[in-house]
């Protein structure tokens, strides 16, 4: 699982048991992101977490890094048994973004900012599954 995590909204993607592809899973309210965990991982088997880490071009922190590495905290705590790896997300917006418009979206759906962050984590879980 990939996680995008952001101040209002967390996009999230999945991949299939062979590990092949990356899928969007959802975008889900940060404030409820927790009880949405819960219930994905009492009914899925997650191996591993990838969690987008924001920086700056540099590597230096954004204003984002702080909230990123207290989610990762709790996240570690509540759920030890899973492992999280941080992963650079300096381009997937953006790429997001592109890929949106590649891919023929209307311009009002590429303004909904739920989409960028879906298709965000699903490109931090795809480069991750490339990787391999």
């Amino acid at each position: 699982m990939a996680i995008d995590y952001g101040k209002k909204r967390t996009g999230l993607a999945v991949t299939d048991p062979l590990q092949i592809i990356a899928t969007g899973l959802s975008t889900v309210d940060t404030k409820e992101l927790f009880p949405f965990l819960e219930k994905y991982f009492a009914a899925e088997p997650v191996e591993l977490v990838l969690l987008g880490e924001p920086e700056n071009w540099d590597g230096s922190a954004t204003h984002a890094t702080p909230l990123v590495t207290a989610f990762r905290k709790a996240f570690e705590k509540k759920f030890p048994a899973i492992p999280v790896r941080g992963v650079d997300e300096r381009f997937t917006s953006k790429m997001a973004r592109q890929s949106m418009i590649e891919s023929g979206m209307k311009k009002k759906q590429r303004q909904i900012k739920a989409n960028v962050d879906i298709i965000a984590a699903t490109i931090l879980l795809q480069e991750y599954l490339q990787s391999k």
